[in-house]
């Protein structure tokens, strides 16, 4: 079977990918800074890196923050993977982001760039924003009394378990350069996840959608990170809302 590093393996997205890799029998190592024995900060390369890919076939490459960071870790992992003869890179990275114009996405583009110049074997595959990244910020806008949502703008979000297979799936097979991306099985307005999560988690808010400015607001009005030609996720928002807030806000189940 083949050996295959996962970076960022304990995060959202890469924990997932491990399992189902591992579960089809090959072998797995996962690489984040603080998971031994391959504790390695992309930031920095090193030894330890350069030991983490040894004997390596293909690595999929999910490690990523929003502190900044992305590309210097792109470009140690590029080239540790060049001297150790890595057959395939595979990359995760969000639909849009030759579209709209914010810092973190034009950093995943850049990395993009990398990988696409690496001389390695390569695979690229852009995703809409995780059932979870929805919540995460519904969660910190229901923190006011008044849900403030930005008004003409909409969300595409897909499963993440669902980002995994099709990850794992291409990281088994040839490289395949940049594939078709991956949306949700459903474009809907902020206004309508709001309300599907107030809903879900018993809460009471008041919702207003407010008009922004500048060149972000208008790329996501535009729908500038969505792919409604790619909706091919099969969960939806509520379905992944009865999951995690079976209970409501304080329970879970599943």
């Amino acid at each position: 079977m083949t050996t295959i590093l996962v970076t960022g393996g304990t995060g959202t997205l890469g924990r997932l990918v491990t399992e189902r890799l591992r579960t089809d029998g090959h072998e797995v190592r996962v690489l984040s800074r603080h998971s031994r024995p391959y504790a390695v900060d992309l930031r920095e390369g090193g030894a330890g890196l350069d030991t983490a890919l040894a004997g390596v076939d293909t690595v999929v490459h999910c490690a990523t923050t929003q502190r900044g960071g992305d590309e210097r870790s792109a470009a140690n992992l590029v080239a540790a993977a060049k001297r150790a003869g890595v057959a395939h890179l595979v990359y995760i990275s969000i639909v849009g982001v030759d579209r709209v114009p914010l810092g973190y996405y034009r950093s995943k583009l850049a990395v993009e760039k990398l990988v696409e110049e690496s001389g390695l074997g390569w695979t690229v595959l852009r995703a809409t924003q995780f059932h979870d990244l929805v919540v995460r910020v519904l969660r910190a806008l229901a923190r006011m009394p008044v849900l403030v949502l930005p008004a003409h703008a909409s969300d595409q979000p897909v499963e993440v378990a669902e980002v995994a297979d099709r990850l794992a799936g291409l990281a088994v097979g040839a490289p395949a350069g940049r594939v078709p991306d991956m949306g949700g099985p459903e474009v809907r307005t902020f206004e309508s996840l709001a309300r599907s999560y107030l809903d879900a988690t018993g809460r009471r808010r008041a919702v207003v959608n407010v008009p922004l400015a500048g060149k972000t607001y208008r790329a996501f009005r535009a729908g500038g990170h969505l792919a409604p030609e790619h909706a091919v996720g099969k969960g939806t928002f509520e379905e992944y809302l009865a999951v995690r807030f079976g209970g409501g806000e304080g329970g879970r189940r599943g």
